[in-house]
């Protein structure tokens, strides 16, 4: 699909009938796209005797121009103009690199985008899918195995047995029904799913509320926003940004009326900046927040109370982007040996996923203790 895509590209960029076309083929990481798609944009390019640029992955030729970028890094793509981009492998993706910096480049041009990729649970890849199936303007492109003949029924048989049913139906026969190979979650989320437990939620402001948070400092800060009914945890709203100050997410809290719940934040809360002298639990206190900072524990043991949290929880559609992440959260791979480290990939879907451990984790820690902060005149009926 990588030969085809790039292909697509330079076809598009020669027909291409406007000033200056310019075209992008954007994988998950820079490094994939200089491993994946440099040499085959390099090759077929060398007989319209384009000039390679490898420091900056990019083919001109008649005054076009093909450059591979890595959506890792999405200030490279930010103020530029595109006739045409493939993004390849679109579920390794931060879903905001299509809303939020591609859709906008291509909109005065009236320029096309092509996604790419095989499926990885039901996650924003799955929605496109969805999307390009049922909109009038978009076309789906879908290519099983067993439909295509294009390998051996004999070849297929092998590999369904070596492979098992989960992992060659989403390789083979492009099913978003399996989880996502290495993810810590994934299964679960797909077992609540079934269950029902993704649905529209009213809020219930009589019962215990809580605002869990993971703060970057020059990264996203994401929040959940979570309330606790009888043994059921309702995640009713998330939101995540970045490269904004703490007034920001403040003021969401304000806006939305969460801002009177029980905030849980990380340790690191507590550490003092060098410029100002105060930390960020001060700050975030002054402006008439209730902090609770989390237990310190491990990301292993973090993981495992969000395991034991997650048949508990019920996801309101609204919470869709952090329930995308959960479902993608997964361990680091290493392709060169084909093994799975213990530790957790950072990518777009790590955000969502250390607010939500911060939340597990707060959650089991205080349970047992909720009932002693009750005021003397509360009981519980049961």
């Amino acid at each position: 699909k990588t030969v085809a895509a790039i292909n697509h590209l330079i076809k598009s960029a020669i027909e291409c009938g406007k000033e200056e076309p310019r075209f992008a083929y954007i994988a998950p990481t820079y490094g994939q796209a200089k491993r994946v798609a440099w040499d085959y944009l390099t090759k077929f390019t060398r007989p319209l005797d384009a000039t390679h640029n490898i420091s900056e992955l990019r083919a001109d030729f008649w005054g076009r121009r093909i450059s591979l970028y890595g959506s890792d890094n999405p200030d490279s793509l930010r103020g530029q103009y595109f006739d045409g981009v493939i993004l390849d492998e679109i579920g390794d993706q931060d879903p905001k690199i299509w809303n939020e910096i591609i859709r906008p480049a291509l909109a005065d041009r009236l320029g096309w985008c092509m996604f790419v990729g095989t499926p990885k649970g039901r996650n924003h890849f799955a929605d496109l899918r969805d999307r390009a199936e049922e909109t009038e303007d978009w076309t789906l492109l879908e290519f099983k195995a067993s439909e295509t003949k294009i390998l051996a029924q004999s070849e297929l048989d092998s590999a369904r047995k070596e492979m098992g049913d989960d992992k060659y139906n989403q390789e083979f026969e492009c099913s978003f029904n399996a989880a996502v190979e290495g993810s810590y979650y994934g299964q679960i989320i797909n077992t609540i799913e079934e269950k029902g437990h993704i649905t529209r939620i009213e809020r219930d402001d009589l019962c215990r509320s809580f605002v869990a948070w993971d703060l970057g400092m020059g990264d996203s800060t994401c929040l959940w926003v979570a309330q606790l009914v009888g043994k059921e945890v309702r995640l009713i709203d998330c939101v995540e940004n970045h490269g904004q100050g703490l007034e920001w997410y403040v003021r969401w809290l304000q806006d939305n009326d969460y801002a009177r719940w029980e905030q849980f934040l990380p340790h690191d809360v507590e550490v003092r900046e060098l410029g100002t002298g105060r930390s960020r639990k001060e700050v975030l206190m002054e402006a008439g927040l209730n902090i609770t900072v989390a237990p310190r524990l491990s990301v292993a043991d973090g993981i495992q109370a969000v395991r034991r949290l997650l048949p508990r929880c019920w996801f309101d559609p609204k919470t869709k982007p952090g329930l995308d992440a959960l479902r993608n959260y997964r361990r680091e791979h290493d392709e060169k040996r084909n093994v799975f480290y213990e530790k957790p990939l950072h990518d777009w879907a790590s955000h969502y996923a250390d607010s939500f451990r911060y939340l597990a984790i707060s959650l089991d820690e205080g349970t047992d203790s909720w009932s002693s902060k009750l005021p003397n005149n509360v009981q519980w009926v049961v």
